[in-house]
């Protein structure tokens, strides 16, 4: 059962009346989510421990943050104007670690490399090359307003970010796969720019592991929350200045 089905049946038991949800976007299995947001239409007078109810009712892995009024024409995924994602990686085996971040037995990564490609993302905006089924969108434009990557624990730990108006399927594990290929000498700088220059794909895609992957902010035009880094163990770290940019 999809997250989406599980928020709907607790929804329309606690409300006890159908209710449909409108989510900002899809993810993978495994892919994780530290803030998403939908949109429902709900009595507009809710009662005060309805939220309290909600999360008492849904299973644990699933956390409702806050309730929200918006005008009635919102819509959580087409306002959207900016979507951010973190990809995080360990190259040790860590059991804490396991389900919250992609392991690869990668000691030697080339950083510097990786680094120089991600720079590039910004300057191209089509991902035609780097998406898993091109053909089923209208258009391959992405904005993508920025890009980072940052490593932490000498080097045993790296996480990337990157943000954009829109994100094509598979797009990011897609990126994370090619970077690493970087990292480890099997694909350059040069060849991975070629992909967006020329946006040919690659004659093989090998994306990322999902479990590394998670949406963590969404920005819309009349609404612009922070993220709840509290909630999710994972980005507790920069908290401490635990990362820096490679």
């Amino acid at each position: 059962m999809g997250v989406q089905e599980v928020i709907e049946g607790v929804l329309t038991k606690v409300a006890k009346a159908p209710v449909a949800i409108n989510g900002c976007g899809r993810t993978d299995a495994q892919v994780h989510a530290s803030q998403y947001i939908f949109h429902a239409d709900l009595e507009e007078d809710l009662a005060p421990e309805f939220l309290y109810r909600l999360n008492r009712t849904l299973p644990n892995d699933i956390a409702i943050f806050a309730i929200l009024p918006v005008h009635d024409k919102a819509h959580a995924r087409f306002d959207a104007t900016q979507r951010t994602y973190d990809y995080f990686i360990h190259t040790n085996k860590d059991p804490f670690l396991q389900g919250s971040s992609a392991l690869y037995y990668e000691h030697h990564l080339d950083l510097q490399s990786m680094k120089a490609a991600v720079d590039l993302l910004p300057q191209y905006n089509d991902y035609y090359a780097l998406c898993k089924s091109p053909a089923s969108f209208e258009h391959t434009i992405c904005e993508v307003t920025s890009a980072h990557l940052w490593v932490a624990n000498g080097g045993e730990r790296l996480r990337f970010q990157i943000s954009s108006n829109r994100f094509l399927t598979g797009m990011i594990r897609i990126i994370v796969g090619r970077l690493l290929e970087i990292g480890t000498g099997k694909l350059s700088v040069e060849a991975f720019e070629k992909h967006l220059r020329t946006k040919q794909p690659p004659q093989f895609i090998t994306p990322a592991n999902p479990q590394g992957l998670y949406l963590s902010k969404i920005v819309y035009p009349y609404l612009d929350l922070p993220q709840r880094t509290e909630f999710a163990a994972i980005f507790q770290y920069e908290r401490e200045g635990y990362w820096g940019e490679v």
